[in-house]
């Protein structure tokens, strides 16, 4: 389990984060949603240690975040964020290899190639395994991250934005994909995600932020409510059942 105790953060005068606590469960996917600037990748990037809490602390299997080794920390828990730059030129199979480095150190062995192997498959990435990131596509480029996320193998998986410049088909894959980690697999998955469509058909349990502060969380069906979400993103959202999901309308 992940808890979150009273976490703070501010950047000069302005809490990004604002004494917030939660629990993330095990074999779940929990969906962090709400407007812009609500802090949801900030505290995405608290949880994963990428940066530190001014105030509070957050616990991964009852231990301090902060106590953890790092090399111990990548094997539990893996962090994508929304922005990724590695200034090398490297292939989709170089890149997802990486994911084994906590591993490995670099000396990749056979039962390193299997999960690099595997993690290429689940993306769809095999015929072009061998292309440099630079000559894919946005979203291409982004399925190469997310299966080098998975590669990593860990417990507890972090994506910031994970559909960002994917097409409908990739997203739902993408998805799809995450909920077969967690069930047969019994991975942890944390998502920010800005299309509450999506949540709402996947998650297992959303936390709602707004200024910095937890406004709602619950089950997705206490969530995806028209007054709920009126509350967290200020406009009127239809809700309509489709096939036993909870699809919001707010086009109109």
């Amino acid at each position: 389990m992940v808890e979150v105790k009273h976490v703070t953060k501010a950047y000069g005068n302005k809490k990004v984060i604002d004494d917030v606590s939660l629990r993330i469960t095990k074999g779940t996917i929990t969906s962090f949603i709400g407007p812009n600037g609500a802090g949801k990748s900030t505290l995405l990037a608290i949880v994963s240690r990428l940066t530190n809490a001014d105030e509070g602390e957050v616990y991964i299997e009852g231990k301090p975040v902060s106590k953890w080794k790092s090399n111990e920390l990548a094997k539990k828990i893996s962090i994508l964020k929304q922005a990724n730059h590695i200034n090398l030129r490297l292939t989709v199979r170089e890149l997802v290899a990486f994911g084994r480095f906590p591993y490995s150190q670099g000396r990749l062995t056979e039962l390193d190639w299997k999960h690099v192997d595997e993690a290429i498959r689940y993306m769809e990435l095999t015929d072009m395994q061998h292309k440099f990131l630079d000559q894919l596509s946005g979203g291409q480029r982004q399925r190469a991250y997310i299966a080098m996320v998975i590669a990593q193998n860990t417990e507890y998986i972090l994506l910031d934005e994970p559909l960002n410049n994917l097409d409908m088909k990739h997203s739902v894959q993408i998805m799809k994909i995450l909920q077969k980690l967690v069930s047969e697999l019994g991975k942890t998955v944390v998502i920010v995600i800005h299309e509450i469509n999506f949540a709402s058909c996947y998650s297992d349990y959303i936390v709602a932020l707004k200024d910095g502060k937890v406004v709602k969380e619950g089950p997705t069906e206490a969530i995806i409510d028209a007054d709920v979400l009126h509350d967290i993103y200020d406009m009127p959202i239809h809700i309509e059942d489709i096939r036993d999901n909870r699809i919001c309308v707010y086009f109109s």
